[in-house]
């Protein structure tokens, strides 16, 4: 699906010379987008742009390392990636805001609302989790080993029976197959690595026990990347969030993107949001 957004090219501190931002719609209440770990906001929400863009003004950072952003030249950190968000907000005369985060920027999302919380009007989180445990731990490893190793295709043959509703891969054929693996293998961006170093050892409970912010849970069902154990105890540690599950594995924007999409604008311009 072609991506309507305009773009631009523009300094945000403080790890990167400058960053690809993402803006889309006009007039509608802001809404700030943070993309997963070896994604883009392309990638990541590309399909639901337009849907989003209908009812909001839609603001998106690709991180270091993806999209038009140079890699980071230390260690990425929460704050800053959360801080960049914003700064792309203010730059977009942004005043208030909602914060969808997709798995890793799920994390990001819920830090935008501790550092910001008079600014933040509410959160949707998608295939994320409060604390990595010892399943992501393991599986972020060995993704981030590959990445550094420049294994791209051993990378994407780890990631996409993870991340594909088992039932969609079953019903390949195993050319298919292939071509999902080549494809998901050549989208792979530099800063991957970088990236899912941030899972190892996450732990957020603390920090999303104390806010205090209309959320919504989408969990992702069929996902074997982010399990939904994971995603429900979220649910559980965020007071008051709504929890919706959705039959998709963990690309929702792939696989139910519609339903993806009315799910958080429903939410977002209900009564629930102030």
């Amino acid at each position: 699906m072609p991506v309507t957004a305009t773009t631009e090219t523009a300094p945000y501190a403080p790890y990167a010379p400058y960053a690809r931002t993402v803006r889309t719609g006009s007039g509608g209440p802001g809404l700030l987008l943070a993309h997963g770990g070896g994604g883009s906001v392309e990638t990541n929400f590309g399909p639901v742009l337009d849907a989003l863009a209908a009812g909001f003004s839609v603001v998106g950072v690709d991180y270091p390392g993806t999209g038009g952003t140079p890699r980071a030249d230390e260690p990425l950190r929460l704050d800053d990636m959360a801080d960049q968000l914003v700064a792309a907000a203010d730059a977009e005369g942004l005043e208030r805001f909602a914060v969808l985060g997709y798995s890793l920027g799920g994390n990001v999302a819920v830090r935008v609302a501790a550092r910001h919380p008079q600014r933040v009007t509410a959160i949707v989180l998608t295939a994320t989790f409060a604390r990595s445990g010892n399943w992501l731990d393991l599986v972020g490893r060995l993704w981030k080993e590959l990445a550094e190793r420049g294994e791209r295709e051993l990378m994407a043959s780890l990631l996409v029976p993870l991340v594909l509703n088992p039932a969609v891969l079953e019903g390949l054929t195993p050319g298919e197959v292939e071509q999902v693996v080549r494809d998901t293998a050549g989208s792979l961006p530099p800063g991957t690595a970088d990236h899912v170093a941030l899972l190892d050892g996450a732990d957020l409970r603390a920090e999303i026990a104390r806010l205090d912010v209309p959320a919504l849970v989408v969990a992702t069902t069929e996902d074997l990347l982010v399990p939904l154990a994971l995603q429900r105890e979220l649910a559980d540690t965020l007071p008051g969030a709504r929890l919706v599950e959705l039959p998709t594995g963990h690309l929702p924007f792939a696989e139910r993107p519609a339903e993806w999409a009315a799910l958080v604008t429903d939410f977002l311009s209900g009564p629930a949001v102030r």
